[in-house]
């Protein structure tokens, strides 16, 4: 196998295999020394110099190909598709880099980018590449406290915002959100650019605030540009802080040089993608995947990338993705597996992909939470390609395990991401660390150092990254994962481990609950999650979404539910709760919100999780436990 012969490669001389594909770059200073473990953490291409906006923009624009489009921004929302080449995206950078500058930024200055998913945002992020200077991307509309931690903690000379994001039937006013995380926050920056969209302006505040597009004009006006700034290849590009409901935020810092090599790797490696195709990941520049494979990712190998405004479905119905990929020959899809529960949901029979020619479409890629098997067949049956999954983390920035469709297509195990990429190697580890057969389920590790691209540590809190990944296991990451390894070296990641129940003594993965729901014909979606009990002292809860149309009753549907748990994974399991929901609440990139549930179920104290899309939906679900007799603490 010639994925098997890579992997060998790397595990022969782990440092020789990375020392070759940093030639992917274009360097200012070539690494030699490849790999150092001191008392900062371990560091990649330690004395190599480069730019990462170099290698994504300015190199294919000297090699000739300025006419290549980089981004394809499409957007249902405001019914407009356009398209910018790399030449044109060079120069954009070159005058916002010139017009932060003029505002104070340089190298090592962080800069807070408050955008929505527009080109702007890009644009932003690279020019802040081109400084040397430190990005972090907030969503757009993230509440104001989120904001104001974010500010406190990244200290940022300036914030790069729109005026406004855009939602089906709904315009979000950021100005107001950004002028109260700045009023809460202890640190101020020194001033806020604001990118005015037509659909509603922001007033600015005299001395603080300033009309980006009118700052463009005047540098473009006297063609003041900024040149690249030379870094090293250990300094860090962003900071993206992780989803939480409490506390400060984990800033998870990714260095330049390791970065980039990785993600040139990967898209060549992983998704099959070279220079002048499309890739679409079907995401936002706020979490990990955005920052990967919609910006850097593409853009260093010269791809084209899609930012796309809009939903799966409701902009304007569940053919929306299938128009996207038709309309700009879209060659691979991104997204997370929710994206196609909720398609399935409105479009059982996947009839509105006949509506479209898809034959530029090769592959679809799904990350994010659990793929269930069921999701997974309805997907192939109703696109006719293969569907991969692949999992990573925010921390790792690119696939830990994945199918290396670029190297081969590897046999398709449904309901496993595969196997582990160069770089990445596996333990499955109980409860004292110690490793586990295969097919035991346990706590998913990797074994140090961790590869190129993946995080160096925490924004300034070096105490955090270490009691968060690396005290647990001793020479391992702690993923925060359980799954186990089959005899032949695919993962199944079953849960995050405070997902695993313990039911009676019986320690039980609800993820294998949720797959085995998954597979009736009326359930779309579901979420299994532990609730206290005075016997077994915890018993799993099925909460199921039902395919559109359905009309049996929700107690035959529960019944054969239960049912099913029971023959596939026996009386032990213990199954026996489940209520009908319309909808699941979810973060904004799809993760069902398990814990605030299960805390809202045992009476326990919860705060509103920052990044949920919409909070209506936990005042649905309080109400329906309460009916089962369930959350009457909270």
């Amino acid at each position: 196998m010639r994925y098997q012969k890579q992997y060998q490669n790397w595990a022969d001389d782990r440092e020789g295999f990375w020392a070759n594909e940093a030639d992917r770059l274009d360097w200012q200073t070539p690494p030699q020394k490849i790999f150092e473990s001191n008392a900062t953490g371990d560091r990649w291409y330690v004395d190599g110099v480069m730019n990462t906006c170099f290698n994504c923009v300015d190199r294919h624009v000297a090699a000739g190909h300025g006419d290549r489009i980089a981004f394809i921004h499409d957007s249902p929302i405001t019914d407009s598709k356009t398209e910018i080449s790399y030449a044109a995206l060079l120069e954009r950078v070159e005058l916002v880099a010139a017009m932060m500058v003029d505002k104070g930024v340089s190298t090592g200055d962080r800069v807070i980018i408050y955008m929505p998913m527009i080109v702007e945002t890009a644009i932003a992020a690279l020019a802040c590449a081109r400084l040397g200077a430190i990005h972090s991307i907030v969503f757009g509309g993230f509440a104001a406290a989120e904001l104001a931690t974010r500010i406190d903690d990244a200290k940022p000379k300036l914030i790069l915002a729109a005026s406004c994001g855009l939602e089906p039937g709904r315009i979000v006013d950021y100005k107001p959100l950004l002028d109260g995380a700045i009023d809460l926050a202890a640190h101020k920056p020194d001033a806020c650019l604001i990118w005015q969209r037509p659909q509603q302006t922001a007033p600015l505040i005299e001395g603080r605030d300033f009309h980006w597009q009118d700052l463009e004009a005047a540098a473009r006006a006297v063609d003041n540009r900024a040149p690249c700034v030379p870094v090293a290849a250990t300094d860090p590009l962003y900071i993206l802080y992780t989803s939480g409901t409490t506390g400060i935020p984990k800033g998870v810092v990714r260095d330049n040089g390791g970065h980039l090599v990785a993600l040139s790797w990967a898209m060549e490696n992983i998704y099959d993608i070279g220079a002048d195709e499309v890739f679409w990941s079907a995401s936002d520049f706020g979490w990990v995947v955005g920052h990967s494979f919609i910006l850097y990712a593409p853009l260093a190998v010269g791809a084209t990338s899609v930012i796309f405004e809009g939903k799966p479905i409701g902009t304007p119905n569940a053919g929306a993705f299938w128009r996207v990929i038709s309309e700009h020959k879209v060659k691979a899809l991104f997204t997370a597996p929710t994206a196609f529960r909720a398609i399935k949901k409105e479009d059982p029979k996947g009839k509105l992909v006949e509506a479209y020619d898809m034959s530029a479409f090769k592959m679809l890629y799904l990350a994010g939470e659990r793929v269930d098997p069921d999701t997974i067949n309805w997907a192939e049956a109703a696109l006719g390609v293969p569907v991969i999954d692949n999992w990573w983390q925010t921390e790792t920035g690119w696939p830990i395990c994945a199918n290396p469709v670029g190297i081969e297509l590897l046999p398709i195990k449904k309901g496993s991401p595969s196997l582990a990429m160069p770089g990445y190697e596996l333990a499955v580890l109980d409860e004292g660390g110690n490793p586990l057969e295969a097919n035991k389920t346990g706590a998913i590790a990797i074994k140090l150092p961790m590869p190129p691209g993946c995080l160096p540590g925490l924004w300034q809190n070096k105490e955090g990254f270490e009691a968060a990944y690396l005290a647990d296991y001793p020479g391992y990451y702690k993923t925060g994962d359980a799954g186990f390894i089959d005899e032949d070296g695919y993962l199944y990641v079953m849960s995050r481990t405070d997902d695993i129940i313990n039911v009676a003594g019986h320690r039980l993965s609800t993820g294998a609950m949720e797959e085995v729901l998954a597979a009736h014909a009326d359930i779309a979606e579901c979420a299994v999650l532990g609730v206290n009990d005075p016997i077994k002292g915890e018993v799993p809860l099925g909460l199921l979404v039902l395919n559109d149309g359905v009309n049996r009753p929700d107690g035959e549907i529960i019944a054969e539910a239960v049912q099913l748990v029971r023959d596939e994974i026996g009386p032990v399991a213990a199954f026996k709760l489940a209520m009908r929901v319309a909808r699941l609440p979810k973060t904004r990139s799809g993760k069902i919100l398990r814990g605030t549930i299960r805390k809202i179920a045992n009476g326990e104290d919860w705060q509103m999780p920052a990044t949920i899309d919409d909070p209506i939906i936990l005042d649905e679900i309080t109400d329906g436990l309460k009916n089962l007799g369930f959350a009457q603490g909270a």
